[in-house]
């Protein structure tokens, strides 16, 4: 939900730092490729038991995750540029839950396996409604120029940042924390389908 707000704040200053970047040289996949080592770094501190040291990259990973967009808008925007974005996204998403359950297995892993889930099917809800706006040429620029459509949700990339920021901050209430995100992104699947379901039935 809170996506298309976020863009309107960080997207001049991001789109500003991609021009600086692009013009030493640097290209969006080298970006990309940084943010997601940054994310594994979190990972690591977090299944090391220091998810507060975790904050740093994670919050770096997430800024290089809105850079890369921004150097491929001064340079050149490819294909396979958004289908790496989108496949590192997805990855970073499923890292940090995992490392919790790492950290703590015996407290977090029901809670960790059902967070997952939701991801996995969210995921699946969101690139498949991609895939039919594109078949039937529907454009949305609502969370910002993408390589793909993004629909929108309870749930979105703001929301899951500022979740595994509180996560960090929480530890100790994982698994908690956990069942109402997941609850949440069942929700917004489920939404997204029936949303589908009355746009793209013949």
């Amino acid at each position: 939900m809170l996506d298309r707000y976020a863009r309107r704040l960080i997207d001049p200053p991001l789109d500003q730092f991609g021009r600086m970047i692009s013009a030493r040289g640097i290209s969006a996949d080298a970006v990309t490729y940084l943010g997601l080592a940054l994310g594994g770094v979190a990972a690591i501190c977090i299944a090391c038991g220091m998810p507060g040291l975790a904050l740093w990259p994670l919050l770096l990973s997430r800024l290089a995750d809105g850079l890369d967009g921004a150097v491929a808008r001064a340079s050149q925007k490819t294909d396979f540029g958004g289908f790496l974005d989108i496949s590192v996204d997805f990855l970073f998403y499923g890292l940090i839950p995992m490392a919790f359950v790492w950290m703590s297995p015996d407290a977090n892993g029901a809670a960790g396996a059902f967070l997952l889930t939701s991801f996995y099917f969210n995921g699946a809800t969101f690139l498949g409604y991609a895939i039919l706006a594109e078949k039937h040429g529907h454009k949305t620029e609502a969370q910002g120029q993408k390589s793909l459509y993004y629909s929108n949700g309870i749930l979105e990339g703001t929301e899951t940042i500022l979740f595994f920021v509180l996560l960090c901050l929480l530890p100790e209430h994982f698994a908690l924390l956990a069942w109402i995100f997941g609850a949440l992104c069942f929700a917004t699947a489920t939404l997204r389908l029936f949303a589908a379901k009355q746009i793209y039935t013949q």
